[in-house]
This record gives structure tokens, C-alpha cells and sequence, in this order.
């Protein structure tokens, strides 16, 4: 375990964590597309990989930056949040039903990036490193737009998974 005696540490450890966080996501974007019924949800999962991608592209060279190297952490509330997808996933439900239940299990992942994004850009702010600060934004804000489509296609698949719910 790493000791934290500065901000700078601190938001070292934190990069690492959204590192990994992000190359979870990266083997667990593809079993989300191919379990997802809807094809604009399967087509967003596809297209938020390769986001990701970027994502750990952009960490890799901020954490390059520093002198730092990205492994050696591994994110555990992504372990968790990419178990729920997971049980999600073998749930016996309804394809409507489970994509709805795909995008709660998105949007946890979406907030939870969100939330590491927002901080890491605020230590960059305060540490004086304005390009990392700037890199940060555009990840936080890539999120910040996958959540949103997220919720628009749950508009669209919540009422047709409620209709199936009404024709049983």
C-alpha cells in the first residue's frame, strides 16, 4: 500500500485507479454489447469501447507525464460495479428487461467514472498541471455524454419493458 503524504500522491493513486477501473471496463464493454437485445444500446456499449480505449490512452500518457507508471492498483468498486453487469447479464429476463437493467448497471459505471473524472481534474487544477486538467475534462465530459444517451435510450427501452410487464 502506497503512503499518501501529499495531494500529488493522492492524485497519483487516484489516476491508477481510474486505470484500472478503465481497463475493466474494456473486457467487460463487449459481454454488455453482445448480451444487450436492443441494437442502439449494443451499438452505444460498442461505441463507449472504444472511448475507453482513449480513456486509458489519455491516463497512460498523464501518468507518463508524471513519471509514474498506470498498473500496480486495481480498482475494487469497478470489480463490483462489473459484477452487477455481470449477475445482470445471467439473469433468466426478458430482453427488454434486461436491457433496462443493463442501463442501470451502465449508468452506476458512468457515475462512478463521472465522480474519479471530476476529482482527479480538480487536484490537476490545484497541483498546477493545466494540461492534465484539461485531458481530464474532455474524459470527464465523454462520460458526462455516454451517461446522458444512456438515459435516453432507457426512456425509449423502460416503456417497452414495462408494456411487456402489462402483456403477461
Amino acid at each position: 500500500m502506497t503512503t499518501l503524504t501529499t495531494l500529488q500522491d493522492l492524485y497519483t493513486e487516484q489516476l491508477r485507479d481510474l486505470y484500472s477501473a478503465e481497463t475493466q471496463l474494456m473486457e467487460a464493454l463487449p459481454k454488455m454489447a453482445a448480451a444487450a437485445h436492443d441494437p442502439q444500446l449494443q451499438a452505444g456499449f460498442e461505441q463507449h469501447l472504444n472511448q475507453t480505449r482513449q480513456h486509458v490512452q489519455r491516463l497512460e500518457s498523464v501518468l507518463t507525464d508524471l513519471g509514474e507508471t498506470p498498473g500496480g492498483h486495481t480498482c475494487q468498486a469497478m470489480q463490483g460495479l462489473i459484477r452487477e453487469g455481470e449477475e445482470m447479464i445471467a439473469q433468466n429476463a426478458a430482453p427488454d428487461v434486461r436491457d433496462a437493467g443493463l442501463i442501470a448497471c451502465a449508468q452506476r459505471v458512468e457515475h462512478y467514472e463521472i465522480a474519479g473524472y471530476g476529482t482527479v481534474a480538480r487536484y490537476a487544477q490545484v497541483l498546477g498541471h493545466q494540461q492534465h486538467l484539461e485531458v481530464l475534462r474532455v474524459t470527464e465530459n465523454e462520460e458526462k455524454a455516454t451517461d446522458r444517451e444512456l438515459t435516453t435510450l432507457a426512456d425509449t427501452i423502460n416503456q417497452r419493458a414495462a408494456r411487456g410487464a402489462q402483456a403477461s
